[in-house]
């Protein structure tokens, strides 16, 4: 199955770009029948439901959706797979890994196939150990079953990969040829010769990510009836969640209380970005246990939802997830002033 594309949805007014490719999709019945699976730049992933890249790995892990035709016979095991012209099987965590990359992909960020191309420039510049071993673990990284595809080489295909992943005196794949230092050079003489294929080279600007982004995050709206859990965990981001805010001489038993009691103005919208950020900005400079919870979601996109907020707050389908777009902007500013010498703003 390929990826088609584009495809896009509309969140309050905002269009959200994405792809588009078959799943097999399981029925009442038990059956199985084709159906659409739907791919977004905020990490939205629809088919039975609206989900997010963790929700797709619990649908495969359930049989719920398939990314391969249920009931189909694999193919018959290669005797050698150093002399195999067929690539790794497409498997659930597999698939995961290559909705991820889509995902990256669509936002303009570095994907794990281009990431093991930078790999390789490294290591064709100056090819060190270090430099080698990076680069294994880059091509490591790859969607096993997109691996294959990773050179654009058709002859070839991933097997000088390959070779640069197995150590000196180790048979490559378990049963092709033991490497040798010569062997090494012949690949890194390999890539130098094939510098003009990396002139699709994908361009990256400074404030690019210096490695992949960690999978969108979901803070879902919880209700515990016995009291909250004494062990902090994302939950603790909701603005529900009871971590008293002083505000000016007013302390407010949550955010949600705060924003109720603040937003008194003839025009609510114009003001409640600006609020909230504050508000949001005081939450975690007074609670550090809060803070330290923020900062443990390193670069995740944060999606916030439930019913008790207006769409513009929250992640739906007609929503603008602004909640959670304020959650990662004062998680940046956390970092900043961690960073900073003397703990201030930049």
């Amino acid at each position: 199955m390929t990826w088609r594309g584009p495809t896009y949805r509309v969140v309050d007014g905002e269009r959200i770009e994405g792809l588009w490719r078959h799943v097999w999709r399981r029925g009442w019945s038990g059956t199985y029948y084709v159906d659409d699976l739907l791919v977004f730049a905020d990490g939205a992933i629809g088919c039975e439901e609206l989900t997010d890249i963790a929700g797709l790995g619990r649908l495969l892990a359930s049989g719920r959706i398939s990314a391969t035709e249920p009931g189909r016979g694999d193919l018959p095991v290669e005797p050698s797979k150093w002399r195999s012209r067929r690539g790794e099987p497409l498997t659930p965590e597999g698939f995961v890994l290559e909705v991820a990359d889509r995902i990256e992909a669509l936002n303009g960020r570095p994907t794990t196939a281009d990431r093991c191309w930078d790999a390789i420039r490294r290591y064709r510049d100056e090819p060190t150990e270090s430099n080698r071993l990076a680069l294994r673990q880059a091509y490591r990284n790859v969607p096993p079953h997109r691996r294959i595809h990773v050179l654009g080489d058709m002859d070839r295909q991933d097997r000088p990969l390959r070779i640069l992943a197995t150590d000196i005196g180790q048979p490559v794949d378990g049963d092709g040829p033991v490497v040798t230092a010569f062997m090494h050079q012949q690949t890194l003489d390999y890539f130098i010769r094939a510098d003009g294929a990396a002139s699709t080279e994908r361009i990256r600007y400074p404030d690019d990510p210096v490695g992949p982004s960690r999978p969108a995050l979901t803070l879902h709206e919880t209700v515990h009836p016995q009291g909250w859990p004494e062990t902090l965990d994302l939950f603790v981001l909701r603005n529900e969640y009871p971590s008293a805010v002083v505000i000016g001489n007013e302390t407010y038993p949550s955010v949600t209380e705060a924003y109720a009691s603040l937003t008194g103005h003839e025009d609510p919208s114009a003001i409640r970005l600006s609020l909230m950020a504050d508000l949001l900005r005081a939450k975690f400079a007074q609670h550090a246990e809060l803070a330290e919870i923020l900062l443990s979601t390193g670069d995740a996109r944060l999606s916030y939802t439930g019913s008790s907020v207006s769409s513009f707050w929250r992640d739906a389908p007609d929503g603008r997830n602004w909640l959670g777009r304020l959650l990662e902007l004062v998680r940046s500013e956390l970092v900043v002033v961690r960073r900073s010498p003397d703990g201030g703003r930049v």
